[in-house]
């Protein structure tokens, strides 16, 4: 059989290094969330705890896989309300924050009504929003993307403050307009602030939508958490938990990912 081809050969071994060296970084998480799983299974079996307090992990396991058809349902509905008021937030908060870098009045007026949404509690406003929008999605999509677009815009005018002045003084030598200069330059050498951004507003965009829920929905993780709590089904309680951090961990992955193919690796993947 031919030998490959040098660059195929070199192309091979950079993958396999790659995924030796995600291997590598991975094993110390998982090795501890193993230990971590047997501490606990340990301790709810053993410790004399009420399965209703604290269920093992085994328990919980089988309460997900037995009631996972409805899991998955309320599941869907959280899943959509909360990337939906995300990708809406990405919009608003990437162009908030050029806005805001372009016009020192638009950010002076605006920046203290940004900051004053954040601290706002969740339980105060959901209310309005019933009242507004009923019990359907499109009301807990508006409350995910106004608790989700202030981190964006913040980080999106940070970052483009933070680009130092000759970037755009070598594009407008070489004749480009500002505007060119303004969203490919300034805005992609700030691009990886943003996705910091990006990822903190992300961490909370699903529990957000089901807090939301909690407070008024007809369906989704928020009703099943309620329904958990009121039938003192811990177990579910904890299946619920488990799908939101899952869909959290999936959005951070797909958002490291769109950063990577689009400005490659950051120093921690370097």
């Amino acid at each position: 059989m031919a030998a490959d081809h040098p660059v195929i050969a070199e192309g091979r071994g950079a993958s396999s290094r790659s995924r030796r060296a995600a291997i590598r970084h991975a094993s110390p998480a998982i090795l501890l969330i193993l230990v971590l799983l047997a501490l606990w299974e340990a301790f709810a079996r053993f410790g004399g705890i009420s399965p209703r307090t604290l269920p093992a992990p085994s328990a919980i396991a089988s309460a997900t896989i037995e009631n996972w058809p409805e899991l998955m349902q309320a599941s869907a509905v959280t899943a959509y309300e909360g990337l939906v008021g995300f990708l809406i937030a990405v919009v608003i908060g990437i162009l908030a924050g050029v806005c805001m870098y372009r016009w020192k009045t638009l950010r002076n007026s605006t920046y203290p009504l940004l900051a004053a949404a954040q601290t706002i509690p969740l339980i105060t406003i959901a209310p309005l929003f019933v009242i507004w929008f009923g019990f359907e999605p499109r009301g807990k999509i508006v409350i995910t993307a106004v608790f989700a677009v202030f981190p964006i815009a913040i980080q999106t005018l940070r970052g483009m403050r933070s680009v130092p002045r000759f970037y755009a003084d070598v594009a407008l030598t070489c004749g480009a307009t500002r505007f060119w200069t303004l969203w490919h330059v300034t805005l992609r050498v700030a691009a990886r602030q943003i996705f910091t951004g990006l990822r903190v507003s992300a961490a909370y965009v699903f529990a957000t939508a089901a807090t939301a829920e909690y407070l008024g929905a007809r369906n989704g993780l928020g009703i099943w958490l309620q329904a958990a709590f009121n039938s003192f089904r811990t177990p579910l309680i904890f299946s619920a938990t488990l799908v939101i951090v899952v869909l959290t961990a999936l959005l951070l992955a797909a958002i490291s990912l769109c950063e990577r193919l689009m400005i490659g690796p950051g120093e921690e993947n370097e």
